[in-house]
């Protein structure tokens, strides 16, 4: 991996960690008592007087893509199949290409280098609606295809016995139809 690849991942991540980090909820604040944090790789405190183990919840993705004459649009949907609700969660968009720079993105997602973007979803239910993100990308050329990589990069810590159904690899050829995931 080149040197320049390296500082954009280290950028794209820390980007991701400020960002995730100072939306209220985000389990990222310090625990005014304990001087601890919550979060992702936190440890739930199970011993804790009236309060629970950790949370269980079903993070799903799902939706679809069209590619056309350089153009993507994506449709994400992230739910939540329960059995506990979740302050939010962040998803992760893989594409195969480079996408043109300077693209707005919508208020939800940020960039995570030129072929990720990463978009957050607000409160999820258990079993509630789904939060809907819609991009319009343009990709840098125009390419027979494109493949995409959709997964969970955070979820509140909460565990998931069901994970396969928040990770997607969804080939799009340039055709211009609807590719479900």
């Amino acid at each position: 991996m080149g040197a320049m690849r390296k500082v954009m991942l280290v950028v794209s991540t820390a980007a991701v960690a400020v960002s995730l980090g100072t939306m209220p909820g985000s389990g990222m604040e310090a625990a005014a008592d304990s001087g601890t944090r919550t979060g992702p790789g936190a440890e739930p405190d199970a011993g804790a007087p009236g309060e629970q183990g950790p949370v269980e919840a079903d993070v799903a993705h799902h939706g679809h893509i069209s590619l056309w004459g350089g153009r993507l649009a994506v449709r994400l949907s992230t739910g939540n199949h329960g059995p506990s609700g979740l302050a939010g969660a962040t998803a992760r968009l893989g594409f195969s290409v480079p996408l043109a720079f300077g693209q707005k993105l919508p208020d939800a997602c940020l960039w995570g280098g030129n072929q990720v973007v990463y978009c957050r979803a607000g409160e999820l239910r258990a079993d509630g609606r789904d939060s809907e993100v819609l991009l319009d990308l343009r990709t840098v050329g125009d390419p027979a295809e494109v493949s995409v990589d959709i997964s969970t990069v955070w979820n509140g810590g909460a565990d998931d016995h069901n994970p396969d159904n928040d990770k997607h690899h969804v080939l799009v050829p340039a055709t211009g139809d609807l590719y479900v995931y």
